[in-house]
């Protein structure tokens, strides 16, 4: 019999004499598929568990994320441009939502008239600046299909710790995307639902962790799941905007009036400079989310490129107008925000246009909830994809890379929900206290990405025709993000941002420093691609932790002896009736091995053990030495913690002693 990857041939004999043929056996189908020889694909069914237990948990998991994905179905879980639109423009989108309310909130303190004349021109000065942005990224796009956006930008044309800089500066907006937006949906369910104010960080977690699992499922489950929601907000969004509108034009607009004590909870001061660019500032927090669609081309479907650059289009075209239109009637209507943030500057709109607790001002609420808590989303979609590829040129742990049983990047995703519902807690839910932190990071990335495609244009001036307008339109995306970036950073520094501004540097250091040790340890690794002898290895000493003879120590010992002729019992133990016993058993027992027999005084077993294995070592320091302990597996998986308790420990003290090798014996009973 002959076996090749699992087939097996076998002769068989004919019906008549001399007759000989050969019978091809696949013992192993159903686990494995045989691509080529030495080429074997596994099955599914090698993912099943067998312990009733074990197929439980595979239930539950199918329940909550679903099916496992083949790697060559991958296809399928890409994007169109609906369904796109809803994953990696939600963020950009749903900022508009509270970027009206981020900007008056700062002029308010110079009164009433001042968010009447600052409002809707800041709001135009903001939304020129994207126009800016999504027309310079529609080049990044065209120019880097395969997506990595800011990073992949920088690093290409400007060096490496520029492109770290910008994955830093997009690592930590991510984040806090995912902080605020939530923080910010939880205050719009507050606007209709105060019983829920007191308890909004949980409920913030809350939605976090759904988020996570939600993403678990894959690319094309969680925007089947999230697209709706999206969609039903424009519908309701446009509805009041149309409905107030007309009410503008008309002269139908009611009146608004603000409690009194919103007007009085508020020092007022002059209207300057300084606090016109912090207003700003404040609003320009509705331009994150716009380098999400470049990060994540390769997740649409083909032709990749034009399918991103059409939904960039549409994002920026929804969020102008929702943007505007909010700015809009705020002003005409003279709204002044809560103090308190329990009410939102949309409900007030809402509750104004179409009267309080309707089902109109419901809609809206809700909708704009579950928009901007979907709209944390995005960075779910975006964070994980450029971890991965950071962990791919090892400027991150290879964990990033990971992709679970629905292609998605698990371990990326735990840890963007894990910091978000840390820093939400931390901040104690606050949308204004988060917002300082916010939009740093993401103009930083902005001014790099942008910077480098005008490197990458004068490179190949001499290959591309229009290279000097291109070039021109990315640089002056790069002179407006850059001049936005320092407005911000100035304007908000006090206030928060400086903890940005020393958690990218630091960030900054960690990547490199993990760069640093991968590549290290490759050198290290390195081997000779001419030589293909295998490195001389002496035969081991073999030594062999024993507590009694039974069926498992005799199974360790004899593979101890199968591999190396110098084989050493030990046994460690202060009692003296112990110590006679296992002597005696072990003269009865007659076996090929010496026995050595460690008194311990003080009782203890860790020390004598690990000081006999060091001194043995001195004897013959180049001379490898194995550990094989035995270790029986019991019946069923709640006895073993009443057992084996030992072998781990010294598992663990070994486990970083050079030169060592340890070996488990298992001993199933049963």
């Amino acid at each position: 019999m002959q076996s090749d990857d699992l087939r097996e041939y076998r002769p068989v004999r004919g019906g008549r004499p001399g007759d000989r043929y050969v019978k091809v056996v696949e013992p192993y189908a159903a686990e494995f598929r045989r691509r080529a020889p030495g080429h074997l694909i596994a099955s599914e069914r090698v993912l099943e568990p067998e312990s009733g237990l074990g197929r439980l948990a595979d239930v539950l998991r199918k329940l909550v994320i679903g099916r496992r994905i083949a790697t060559d179905n991958e296809a399928q879980e890409r994007l169109g441009p609906v369904k796109g639109l809803a994953i990696f423009a939600s963020d950009n989108i749903s900022s508009s939502a509270y970027a009206t309310e981020e900007i008056m909130r700062v002029v308010v303190v110079a009164g009433a008239g001042a968010l009447a004349a600052t409002t809707l021109p800041l709001t135009f000065a903001i939304v020129a600046v994207l126009l800016i942005v999504v027309t310079s990224y529609q080049q990044t796009i065209r120019a880097y299909p395969s997506g990595g956006g800011s990073y992949v930008v920088a690093s290409d044309n400007l060096g490496r710790f520029p492109g770290l800089m910008a994955a830093g500066a997009l690592l930590t907006d991510y984040v806090l995307t995912v902080a605020v937006s939530v923080a910010a949906g939880v205050a719009a369910l507050t606007s209709i639902f105060p019983v829920l104010y007191e308890p909004r960080v949980w409920v913030g977690v809350g939605f976090i962790a759904l988020l996570w699992v939600g993403n678990l499922r894959g690319l094309q489950e969680s925007a089947n799941i999230f697209a709706v929601p999206t969609y039903i907000y424009f519908v309701a969004i446009f509805s009041l905007l149309a409905y107030g509108t007309w009410l503008v034009v008309t002269g139908g607009l009611p009146p608004y009036s603000a409690p009194p004590e919103w007007a009085d909870a508020v020092p007022l001061e002059g209207l300057g400079l300084l606090l016109v660019l912090r207003a700003f500032a404040a609003g320009s927090v509705a331009l994150t989310g716009t380098e999400a669609v470049s990060n994540g081309v390769q997740a649409f479907r083909p032709p990749e490129a034009r399918n991103a650059g059409l939904v960039l289009i549409l994002m920026g075209g929804l969020f102008a107008s929702i943007f505007i239109g909010i700015s809009f009637l705020a002003s005409q209507l003279g709204v002044i925000p809560d103090p308190s943030e329990q009410e939102t500057v949309i409900s007030q709109i809402a509750r104004t246009l179409f009267g309080a607790h309707t089902p109109f001002h419901y809609l809206i609420q809700l909708s704009t909830a579950f928009l901007l808590v979907l709209a944390a989303n995005t960075a779910f979609a975006g964070f994980p994809r450029l971890a991965s590829i950071l962990g791919k040129d090892r400027f991150l742990p290879r964990q990033f890379q990971y992709r679970g049983d629905r292609l998605a990047y698990s371990f990326g995703i735990m840890v963007l929900a894990v910091v978000a519902a840390g820093l939400l807690i931390g901040f104690e839910g606050s949308v204004t206290n988060l917002i300082p932190l916010y939009t740093v990071g993401v103009f930083i990335a902005f001014t790099l990405s942008q910077s480098g495609m005008v490197v990458h244009w004068w490179r190949l001036r001499d290959e591309v025709r229009g290279w000097r307008w291109r070039a021109g339109l990315n640089g002056l995306g790069a002179l407006a993000t850059g001049v936005v970036a320092i407005i911000v950073g100035v304007a908000k520094f006090a206030l928060g941002a400086w903890i940005i501004l020393l958690l990218i540097p630091l960030l900054i250091g960690l990547m490199w420093s993990i760069g640093r040790h991968y590549r290290s340890v490759e050198a290290a690794l390195a081997v000779d691609p001419a030589s293909s002898a295998l490195p001389r290895r002496v035969a081991p000493r073999v030594l062999v932790p024993i507590s009694r003879i039974d069926r498992a120590t005799l199974s360790a010992l004899a593979f101890a002896t199968s591999i190396s002729a110098d084989v050493t019992a030990i046994h460690v133990s202060n009692d003296a009736e112990d110590l006679a016993q296992i002597r005696q058993e072990w003269e009865r027992w007659g076996g090929p091995v010496s026995l050595v027999i460690l008194e311990s005084p003080y009782r203890a077993l860790m020390g004598p053990l690990m000081a006999y294995i060091d001194a043995t070592d001195r004897e013959d320091p180049a001379q490898p030495t194995t550990i094989v302990l035995p270790e029986f597996v019991p019946s069923h998986f709640w006895e073993y913690p009443l057992h084996n308790q030992t072998a781990l420990r010294l598992k663990l003290r070994l486990f970083f002693r050079r030169n060592t090798v340890v070996v488990d014996v298992p001993y199933h009973l049963g």
